[in-house]
């Protein structure tokens, strides 16, 4: 039978879930933990505040916490659209639709790519270098990452004294902060410096107990400064030109404050000491309590409003061993891991993305190398959009909102590669960007994808569709409009069947049968068909112009169905070229399946046909597209293999520190993972004939997870949802409804329950 609270019961269910939260917040899901220093990077630990990242390495004699800084990027303003492209393009679409597909590549490899061709890099910043004598030998030794709190910490005991280092990344302060503590007064000995990879960069010691790091990137690119104020208590300080030693210290507490040159893409007139000066200036008072308090208030507000839990787990082991029995034994055990990995994702998530920070890029904003695999882009034919999937049902909205100012710049320089290579209004980006906002195609054949901008604004429509802000969406409207008018304006008729196509273009990132260039990829129809259909929506909300919708209408109307080929599979091409059993890294042709919402059950023989190609992907290889099968799979109702997917991709693609690896480290997998546990869990993307929205509750819950509860997931419309499990059956679903719409929800068990809410109001449901 099914019960339903009133209203009145709403302070008693949110108080238990508030238990919920504090107690999984406390739990071991939400550890990291380790009994020995870091060896290399990839086993370090990172804290961040969006503008801020840093690795704690928690060495004992000598300690190294690398940070970088969100804008320290190679480079400088540049617009990257090559001049006379378009007058090759129409030569190129001709050899194209000719069939002369080796011919449009090279011309297009000629004349059609941007100038230059690689784009620039993110960069590290620098190191703050401890040195403690005599510390050897230590016992008790303990590493630590508390999801809840942000803060990683180093402990051990030596000569009967605990000593105990704490870091965190405050977004309110904008600072790294480090606690030395010690259970024993007058036991804290320790020469603090701070340098920096960068040729040429300087370290200098000014006002007693500062530190002042600064240099200039090669080519005369961004100039860059970081302040690092040391701060004992108790004991004695010498000082040396570029370095501080102290002794016999109560306690030592650190702050870092970093910044660049950079204003914003088109302006790098910034001066770095003063805008250090500056950040240091607005904190109210550099008192190790006051700043752990203004963090803490921060980054509990939005980790504990959705946590995952799980029976079963081994949280009393290192996660390092947990991670090695869980490749022993085939990721069929430690159902624990999957929800520490979830809560993992999502404390990157806000460590990496915060208002007025940069977005994510293909690192985080984790990165120690120069040369950083893929110069740590933004990457926006899987990438950057894997990013930010977690964002929304994650709990996470406001993470999502640099990605937003980056779709604001990118409109900026998109309008100018619009018109300047394809001679078009609206705005293009295409598979690749980086801090100056790089829009034409870059990297080779494979980057003349122009779908990147209606990929990034299915982001803005997500945002809406989620949290229901009519304000939000008046401002992403625009960027919506101009991105239709590019394809508008850029579609270009099949000459056999009369849809119109993009042209040229590439299905990421696989070549066909004849070449690499093609016409209307799968991918591409989807994406525009999606960007043409929230667009009308977003219009008729807003009350927009007519003529305009009609004209979107028409267009919509004459691009092409999705196609099923004759071995029943849904067609990466226009053509039936597909290769079965085709086991590539990307999903492109499925994108409307997952994260798009176009591919379902209410149309069989598509979604049958999405199936059949989902099962000749097989497994994945990288780690992002281990990450993006999970989902895939959870829309398409196995969670069994959408878990098996997971499992192997923290099996094969995981670092001891639970980054994902690409090859090299690579940020997107953690990400993807998170929103593809979610999805297991919850699925919100239908909605019934009638416009109702249809939430499928554990709608692809595996075996394995046989008992567990999570807090806090959020549907589209405006719902959150707090779920319990046990012996693979749901138990109880707490509803909460921010926007008071209608919905139905379809139980695990078969059954629908059509819900009619009130904004605020709360729902339980006990099978």
């Amino acid at each position: 039978m099914l019960h339903f609270t009133k209203s009145l019961l709403r302070g008693l269910l949110g108080a238990a879930a508030l238990l919920i939260a504090c107690r999984l917040s406390a739990g071991p899901e939400t550890r990291l933990w380790y009994g020995q220093p870091a060896a290399a990077w990839g086993e370090a630990l990172p804290v961040g505040n969006g503008h801020l990242g840093a690795m704690a390495f928690g060495g004992v004699s000598k300690e190294r916490i690398q940070f970088n800084e969100d804008t320290l990027w190679l480079g400088a303003p540049h617009d990257y659209a090559r001049q006379g492209a378009a007058a090759f393009l129409p030569q190129i679409r001709e050899l194209i639709a000719q069939g002369r597909t080796p011919e449009a590549d090279k011309l297009a490899r000629e004349t059609f790519l941007g100038t230059p061709v690689r784009q620039k890099a993110y960069q590290p910043f620098g190191d703050i270098r401890l040195e403690f004598p005599g510390h050897v030998n230590p016992a008790d030794y303990r590493r630590e990452l508390d999801l809840s709190t942000g803060i990683a910490s180093t402990s051990y005991t030596l000569e009967g004294v605990r000593h105990t280092r704490e870091l965190f990344a405050s977004y309110p302060d904008r600072a790294l902060v480090l606690r030395l503590s010690a259970s024993k007064p007058g036991s804290i000995s320790l020469a603090v410096g701070i340098n920096s990879p960068h040729a040429g960069s300087l370290t200098r010691l000014v006002t007693g107990n500062t530190l002042r790091l600064s240099g200039r990137l090669r080519d005369g690119g961004l100039r860059f400064e970081a302040w690092l104020q040391v701060l004992p208590r108790g004991g004695s300080t010498r000082a040396s030109s570029d370095s501080l030693a102290i002794e016999g210290a109560d306690e030592v507490m650190l702050v870092l404050v970093a910044a660049t040159s950079f204003v914003n893409f088109q302006d790098v007139t910034g001066n770095p000491a003063e805008r250090c000066r500056d950040i240091l200036g607005r904190i109210p008072e550099l008192r190790f309590d006051s700043l752990l308090t203004r963090h803490l208030a921060d980054h509990r507000a939005l980790f504990s409003r959705n946590v995952l839990e799980m029976a079963g787990n081994t949280g009393e082991l290192p996660t390092d061993e947990r991670l090695r029995r869980f490749r022993k034994g085939g990721g069929n055990i430690d159902p624990g891991l999957a929800s520490l990995f979830y809560n993992y994702g999502r404390y990157l998530l806000i460590a990496s993305s915060r208002p007025g920070s940069q977005p994510a890029n293909l690192q985080g904003v984790w990165n120690e190398l120069l040369d950083p695999p893929w110069e740590s882009k933004w990457t926006t034919n899987i990438n950057v959009e894997m990013n930010y999937w977690p964002a929304e049902v994650g709990n996470l909205s406001e993470c999502h909102l640099p990605l937003f100012d980056l779709i604001d710049g990118l409109v900026i320089s998109g309008r100018r590669t619009a018109r300047t290579m394809y001679g078009a209004t609206g705005w293009v980006v295409h598979h690749n960007t980086d801090l100056w906002r790089a829009t034409a195609p870059v990297n080779n054949i494979d980057g003349v994808w122009p779908t990147g901008g209606a990929w990034l604004c299915h982001h803005l429509w997500e945002h809406y569709q989620f949290t229901g802000d009519r304000e939000f969406l008046r401002r992403a409207y625009p960027v919506m409009q101009e991105a239709c008018m590019f394809f508008l304006d850029t579609l270009v008729p099949d000459p056999k069947s009369g849809w119109l196509l993009t042209s040229p273009s590439f299905s990421p990132e696989l070549s066909h049968a004849k070449g690499s260039l093609t016409a209307g990829p799968t991918m591409d129809i989807q994406l525009i068909r999606a960007l043409f259909s929230a667009t009308l929506e977003a219009n008729e909300i807003l009350c927009g112009d007519a003529g305009f919708r009609e004209r979107l209408r028409r267009t919509r109307a004459q691009l092409p169905p999705h196609l099923i080929g004759r071995h029943g599979q849904l067609q990466e091409w226009i053509e039936d070229l597909d290769k079965p059993n085709n086991a590539h890294r990307h999903m492109s042709p499925l994108w409307a399946l997952y994260p798009g919402n176009d591919i379902t059950p209410a149309d069989p023989a598509v979604f049958a046909a999405a199936k059949k190609l989902l099962s000749w992907r097989g497994e994945g290889s990288t780690g992002w597209s281990y990450a993006w099968r999970i989902p895939l799979w959870a829309r398409a109702g196995d969670g069994d293999f959408a878990q098996r997917q997971l499992a192997q991709l923290v099996a094969k693609k995981t670092l001891p520190n639970l980054f994902d690896l690409c090859g090299p480290f690579q940020i997107d997998g953690n990400f993807g993972a998170t929103a593809g546990i979610a999805e297991m869990l919850l699925q919100s993307h239908e909605r019934a004939a009638d416009g109702v929205r249809l939430i499928r509750l554990l709608p692809a819950l595996p075996a394995p997870w046989r008992e567990g509860a999570v807090n806090g997931l959020c549907a589209r419309d405006g719902f959150v949802f707090d779920l319990k499990w046990k012996d693979g059956v749901l138990t109880s679903a707490v509803l909460r409804s921010k926007l008071g719409l209608p919905c139905t929800l379809l139980l695990p068990d078969g059954r629908t329950l059509q819900l009619k809410t009130t904004p605020g109001s709360l729902h339980q449901v006990v099978p």
